[in-house]
């Protein structure tokens, strides 16, 4: 599967989201409208994503959720820099959070977001991404994926902060 099957399978949850916040989502991506706003319709829109999310992984076994887990600890983890918190700000769990929401909405944003900070928003926050793929294990098969030597919590990543 690989760190393209999880981004490939965000797309595919996406892409049953609603017009608006398909839009809000590219407004993002292309800094056109108020970015702000265009968060807040998507932090509305979450709940729906992550539970269509969920049904996508329903058959998913052990191994694919450990494979997605890895993809958004390492994803998260690389967004753990002084730079990206200067846009996005929050504690150290806001700060995990507001990362989560990054992840969250894909590979395009996340890329856009590590060679730009300056896209993203202030305060955007989504929690649940951040474990998701982790608690998902945990429910079905008892047990919280592997540890693999790296952490998604803020300044993880001693690099992004020296």
């Amino acid at each position: 599967m690989g760190e393209n099957g999880t981004w490939e399978l965000l797309e595919r949850v996406w892409a049953g989201a609603a017009p608006e916040a398909l839009a809000a989502r590219e407004a993002l991506l292309t800094g056109g409208g108020d970015r702000v706003e265009a968060a807040a319709v998507l932090e509305a829109h979450l709940p729906g994503f992550l539970a269509r999310l969920r049904e996508a992984c329903e058959g998913a076994s052990s191994a694919e959720l450990v494979a997605h887990d890895g993809v958004v600890e390492r994803a998260l983890w690389e967004l753990d820099r002084e730079d990206v918190h200067a846009v996005l700000d929050g504690s150290d769990d806001g700060f995990l959070y507001a990362r989560g929401f990054v992840v969250a909405l894909g590979r395009r944003y996340w890329e856009a977001v590590l060679g730009d900070p300056g896209v993203g928003v202030e305060d955007a926050e989504c929690e649940r991404m951040c474990y998701f793929f982790a608690h998902l294990h945990d429910e079905k098969f008892g047990g919280w994926p592997p540890r693999t030597g790296i952490s998604r919590e803020t300044g993880a990543n001693a690099a992004g902060w020296a």
